[in-house]
């Protein structure tokens, strides 16, 4: 893997053709949306907001892209959509999570599409696919966040249907969703959990603001059902797959969120190049100095790295090998380069990169976020040392 800010793709012609198409709209269509709509990282996402982003993004190919055929994508590659992905994060755009489905899209409902009866499919996850529906997954509680079996959100019977009640936090995109994929623990257990899908609009539900993370988007929401009926064709999979339906895509997930955060690092290291070429200190720009100089190297082997593991494991993934230990290694490696990159960015920027509004202090927080998602480095470190014990 050759080192670029601005990967080429050639051996790939028809990933290098989706990538400068993508590039296009997301530095041009994309960025005029956000200027005619005077949007900046603060702004709270709205159905209005995105709705249109969702549809542009559906015609010109892009959202839903990694679905199968039947379900209305192109059925890419992980390889593949990772590179979207990172193109997506080092452009920047403050709606690129709508661009291929992240922000209540396909790519939130995750793995449901493969387990989904034609009815779910039908009502709930193809709308989605389209651009007319959202969704947000909600499985995360104040105090079952690591250890999610903690959860306290249960599921009773009741005659064709169950009655749900507990409290869910960070529902990402839930400002917008039309319903939720819950998990929750099913009554009188300690250790069965099932997955439903659950109208926000329906009674004993409420969708109320989330907290604001430290990146201050207003993307999250917090779930509250309070006897709220579900239906039992709302039941995804069986009584007790939910864990295995929300846990299930995770070693996929953190393989996927590495080009996210490989695509912020490219855009910190592009902005950090060419403050370095143009801060002028004692008569000569900052590039000049040695200690710049060997920041900047220390950063470029980083990313480096970082990248070339990542495609390495995605490239097992594809291959039909999936990588269980080097995801975790992945996520762990990534996350922690990333943050040392972007705090060594924030260094060379000076007090611009201490200014809120400035790219850099933006990605900062940002990174940051990501040794905690998916995942705490900490976890990522005893699945490793887990699968470290198991070699022969």
């Amino acid at each position: 893997m050759t080192f670029s800010l601005r990967p080429s793709y050639d051996g790939d012609p028809e990933l290098a053709a989706l990538v400068e198409r993508l590039r296009g709209y997301l530095d041009g269509e994309l960025a005029d949306y956000e200027r005619e709509h005077g949007v900046d990282r603060t702004t709270p996402i709205s159905r209005a907001l995105l709705e249109p982003v969702w549809r542009r993004s559906r015609e010109l190919g892009f959202y839903g892209i990694h679905l199968a055929p039947e379900f209305g994508g192109q059925g890419l590659t992980h390889t593949r959509l990772a590179a979207l992905k990172e193109e997506v994060a080092a452009a920047g755009r403050v709606l690129g999570h709508s661009v291929l489905g992240e922000m209540g899209g396909p790519l939130r409902a995750g793995d449901v599409f493969r387990v989904a009866t034609p009815h779910q499919l039908g009502t709930y996850l193809l709308p989605v696919a389209r651009g007319e529906r959202a969704c947000c997954f909600s499985l995360t509680e104040a105090d079952a966040g690591s250890d999610v079996r903690a959860m306290s959100t249960t599921a009773v019977r009741d005659g064709d249907g169950y009655r749900l009640t507990g409290h869910k936090v960070f529902s990402s995109a839930g400002p917008v969703a039309d319903f939720a994929i819950v998990i929750a623990r099913m009554d009188g257990t300690e250790r069965s959990f099932s997955a439903f899908i659950v109208d926000l609009d329906g009674p004993g539900c409420e969708v109320v603001d989330g907290a604001t993370p430290m990146s201050g988007e207003h993307i999250e929401s917090d779930v509250i059902l309070k006897d709220c009926f579900v239906p039992a064709a709302n039941l995804i999979g069986a009584e007790g797959d939910g864990m295995r339906i929300g846990l299930g895509r995770v070693t996929v997930n953190r393989l996927l969120h590495c080009p996210t955060l490989l695509g912020m690092t490219r855009r910190a290291l592009r902005l950090t190049l060419d403050r370095a070429r143009t801060r002028v200190v004692n008569g000569g720009p900052l590039m000049q100095l040695q200690a710049i100089q060997h920041k900047l190297a220390d950063m470029a082997t980083g990313f480096y790295a970082a990248r070339s593991m990542t495609y390495a494991a995605l490239a097992d993934l594809d291959a039909g090998t999936p990588p269980r230990l080097e995801a975790f290694m992945c996520k762990l490696f990534v996350a922690e380069t990333a943050f040392s990159i972007l705090d060594e960015a924030v260094q060379i920027h000076g007090k611009e990169g201490l200014t809120q509004g400035n790219d850099i202090e933006y990605l900062f927080r940002k990174v940051r976020m990501f040794r905690v998602l998916t995942g705490t480095s900490e976890i990522q470190r005893n699945g490793i040392a887990k699968g470290l014990a198991l070699l022969p």
